[in-house]
């Protein structure tokens, strides 16, 4: 690894090559030993601070000829040499040591900071140095998604309505849930995608609901153990009330037609009152004869008999 090039140097040892490449050969064994055994799993999220521990307890004696380097896979963050710190570009001017634990801070954390550190710890003994310490620290990194934005997307139809769901600036990958009381529903039109730069995540989904019934519909973004969500609440239009012109031209045919009734009754009353009236006229006209022409009918019998 590349710091182990640098940490032997001026050792009298390694002025033979065979010595060099034999020492390289056993550090680089013991760091493979060593890899499948993490100290410490660490989760963080982006532009967090991260204390990742050396664990090192070294005896009360003298250190300033031990050899401290945190690397990253292949890459040295820093070293630390006869007492000099060396902090490697990519981390400068965001990296803090704590000389008495060997702990590495690291501020403002980015996505390519994740993955597994070493602090390797070397004691010089019998004119070479040895590795005394190892600790595996593994990193892992999230952004979070900001919280989901649910707006209409039209009509597909005259009962169906269509809703869009979308969520940026996450990571890891994410998984993409419908929901409506605990039930999953078929979504259409999911799309992810990752910025090649950034490394994060955009997502985007649409449903298709009936708009005549209620629905409180949850929209479920899950990334590596966090997640966010938002709810959508239908609720079905009430039946449109009856159109006031028409109601007023049905009332206004309505009032026409008692209207149109009323004076057919009233001259139908008035003709049969009428009539009756004649009846009674004609009745009476004709009482009235039979009184006046009954007695000269019987004076005119007297006279014929005479």
């Amino acid at each position: 690894m590349a710091c182990n090039c640098q940490l032997m140097q001026d050792t009298p040892l390694l002025k033979f090559p065979c010595l060099r490449l034999i020492l390289l050969f056993v550090l680089l064994i013991r760091l493979s030993q060593a890899s499948s055994d993490v100290d410490e799993q660490l989760s963080k999220s982006v532009k967090d601070k991260v204390l990742l521990p050396c664990r090192y307890n070294s005896p009360h004696e003298d250190e300033s000829e031990d050899r401290i380097y945190w690397q990253k896979h292949d890459k040295v963050v820093l070293s630390v040499i006869a007492g000099k710190l060396k902090v490697w570009p990519e981390y400068k001017n965001r990296t803090l040591y704590d000389n008495t634990t060997h702990s590495l801070i690291i501020l403002g954390l980015v996505l390519s900071d994740r993955g597994t550190y070493s602090c390797v710890v070397q004691k010089k003994e019998r004119g070479t140095y040895e590795v005394k310490h190892l600790a595996l620290v593994k990193l892992s990194i999230k952004a979070d998604f900001s919280t989901p934005n649910i707006t209409e997307s039209g009509n597909p139809s005259a009962d169906t309505k269509r809703i869009t769901c979308f969520a940026s600036g996450g990571f890891p990958k994410p998984r993409f849930s419908w929901l409506e009381n605990g039930r999953e529903l078929p979504g259409i039109n999911t799309t992810i995608s990752q910025d090649p730069e950034s490394e994060l995540y955009t997502i985007s989904s649409q449903l298709d609901f009936n708009t005549t019934r209620n629905h409180t519909i949850k929209c479920l973004i899950k990334y590596g153990d966090a997640h966010v969500s938002e709810d959508f609440t239908w609720e079905k239009p009430p039946e449109d009330p009856p159109d006031s012109e028409n109601t007023l031209v049905l009332f206004g045919a309505g009032f026409g037609a008692v209207i149109t009734v009323v004076v057919i009754v009233v001259i139908i009353k008035c003709f049969c009152k009428h009539r009756s009236c004649f009846r009674r006229n004609e009745a009476s006209r004709e009482t009235n004869n039979s009184l006046t022409f009954g007695p000269e009918e019987a004076l005119a019998e007297q006279t014929v008999f005479l």
